[in-house]
This record gives structure tokens, C-alpha cells and sequence, in this order.
């Protein structure tokens, strides 16, 4: 499936970023301090498991934060592991963040 055309929805209220697909979402859990946001949790609905729907999130996430100059606690571990395969994000990550050298 192809998720370039899907936009990212920063969804406040639910503390969540969201991608939305034929009336299904992936989405990101959040928490907020400052100028740092911490990736929590990553979900998708069943309909979208397996369809790369979780990794769209994540990246078009990422663009985010680094758009918006926030810095990143990536808690979460699928976030976490997401990185580690694209290391090129390690440069918008805390270095406040334990964990950091691990990836």
C-alpha cells in the first residue's frame, strides 16, 4: 500500500499521531514537555496489520518532529527499533535519552 499521499493528523486531544486509511488508523501514543516529545506506543487496527501502516506512521512521525525542531524520547519500542534500522533519525533523538548509545 502506498502511504505518501496519506497526510499525518497531530490529533491533540487523543495525545496521538494518526494516519488514517479507509476509515482505519495507525497511530503513535504521545506525551509532551517543553520542546520534547515522547513516542510511547505504536498500534495499528487489525485491517492495517502488515501493511507497512505502522512504519508509514513512524516515518511521516519523525518528519514531524524534525520539521517542527522537537526533540525525540523514543520510548516505544517499535519506534525505537525503527531507528535503529534508519539511523539517520538519531540526530533529532534527546541526548537526554537513556538508551541513545544503544542505537
Amino acid at each position: 500500500m502506498e502511504y505518501n499521499t496519506i497526510p499525518l493528523v497531530r490529533n491533540e486531544e487523543k495525545k496521538r499521531f494518526e494516519i488514517e486509511v479507509d476509515g482505519h488508523y495507525a497511530f503513535i501514543d504521545y506525551k509532551e514537555s517543553r520542546n520534547k516529545i515522547a513516542l510511547i506506543h505504536t498500534e495499528t487496527d487489525p485491517e492495517l496489520a502488515g501493511k507497512g501502516a505502522a512504519s508509514a506512521v513512524v516515518e511521516k512521525t519523525l518528519h514531524y518532529l524534525d520539521d517542527n525542531n522537537i526533540t525525540l524520547l523514543p520510548f516505544c519500542p517499535y519506534v525505537f527499533a525503527y531507528i535503529k534500522k534508519h539511523p539517520e533519525w538519531k540526530r533529532i533523538i534527546s541526548p537526554d535519552f537513556k538508551g541513545y548509545d544503544e542505537l
